[in-house]
């Protein structure tokens, strides 16, 4: 009977946790004879990182938290341990050096099972040594999960930066062409002809950086919107868009021209977001022009699409990398920006219905394609 309460007195807590549970009496009893209670002060370490793996433990009452280095400055908690719970599990099966520190977050008691006495046991125990598979197991589990958690954190982050450096890239050109058309408008000596020049320049930047905030937005939503489409003449919004592309091509010194007749068919589409896939696409090809650089639009059609190029006389673009360069962020060429642009080119076409590519020839600059479906 006494060695029935001194059980009761103490293994019974032992019972309780999960890695013990189904043990034979003679093994709590050889657990309990091997096991003793610590105590450590709250701030109190009780292994550090790098010490030898003395053995398991576990939290009686307290609480502990489970800590490393992950680089030679920061220090990563990974979690927090209350009453019942398992740490330094790993010291049973090996004699490595410590990975983690253990540190009492306030007064805390721990059942301590040397290494060498719970090493024995679990020879002898086939149910130990399969609870303490599985509980290895379940941390290793967690253990990744953290990790994924914290990549996923870093990752987004990484993203988060790079997302706001393309919207400052995309949006500095119609910020420089209102800054400098506000100067010229607003000078004292200004004709009334300029005046007017620079409201409508203003004007049509304004409405661009309207259009590719809503363009951002919509591709952060990361989901496919219904469009509103509109049958149109090709040839129409082709030449209205070039009068406006031309005005930028010539601030530059770059020639922009169609090398081929307009298509003369009727397409649905969306002309403001259209718009947006020629600024992108035109605009990419500034970036990496000299002056005196040509940009050529040419149009081929089928019965069933109509076919866009936009062909620059840049250095091309390498055929390994061709492949990538409408994902988000991916960029070429280019001491700015992160082809952002391109990505919502693509969602944009896509939404249309159509197909967007590029196409690589030795000796030629970028060929970016796009096909758009004919209005039926």
């Amino acid at each position: 009977m006494a060695f029935f309460s001194l059980k009761s007195r103490f293994v019974v807590a032992l019972e309780s946790i999960k890695l013990f549970q189904g043990l034979a009496p003679d093994e709590f009893q050889a657990l309990r004879a091997f096991t003793r209670e610590i105590h450590f002060v709250a701030g109190a370490e009780i292994f550090h990182e790098g010490d030898a793996g003395d053995g398991l433990y576990v939290v009686k009452a307290g609480l502990v938290e489970i800590s490393s280095m992950v680089t030679s400055e920061t220090r990563c908690v990974f979690t927090r341990l209350g009453p019942g719970e398992i740490f330094g599990e790993m010291a049973v099966i090996e004699e490595l050096p410590r990975s983690a520190t253990a540190v009492a977050l306030k007064d805390t008691d721990v059942h301590f099972m040397p290494h060498a006495e719970m090493l024995q046991l679990l020879k002898r125990s086939p149910q130990l040594a399969f609870n303490v598979s599985q509980e290895i197991s379940r941390r290793l589990r967690e253990f990744d999960q953290f990790h994924l958690r914290e990549a996923v954190l870093a990752e987004r982050l990484s993203i988060l930066g790079t997302f706001a450096s393309s919207i400052i890239h995309d949006l500095k050109t119609p910020l420089t062409v209102i800054g400098l058309s506000a100067e010229i408008g607003c000078a004292p000596n200004a004709k009334t002809e300029k005046r007017a020049e620079s409201r409508e320049r203003i004007r049509r930047q304004v409405l661009r950086i309207n259009d590719m905030v809503g363009d951002i937005l919509e591709f952060t939503r990361n989901s496919r919107s219904e469009v509103a489409l509109a049958t149109a003449s090709y040839a129409d919004f082709i030449t209205d868009l070039m009068m406006e592309l031309q005005m930028e091509a010539e601030s530059k010194r770059i020639q922009l021209e169609c090398t081929s007749e307009l298509p003369a068919v009727k397409t649905s589409f969306n002309a403001h977001r259209l718009r947006r896939v020629f600024f992108n696409l035109v605009h990419n090809a500034f970036d990496v022009l000299p002056e005196g650089g040509k940009i050529g639009l040419s149009f081929r059609v089928d019965e069933k699409k109509v076919v866009t190029e936009i062909e620059d006389t840049g250095p091309g673009i390498a055929p390994e990398v061709a492949n990538k360069l409408f994902r988000p962020f991916v960029t070429f060429g280019k001491e700015q920006g992160t082809g952002l642009g391109l990505s919502i080119c693509k969602k944009i076409i896509e939404d249309h219905k159509g197909i967007i590519w590029v196409r690589t020839e030795p000796g030629r600059g970028a060929i970016f394609c796009f096909s758009l479906p004919l209005a039926k």
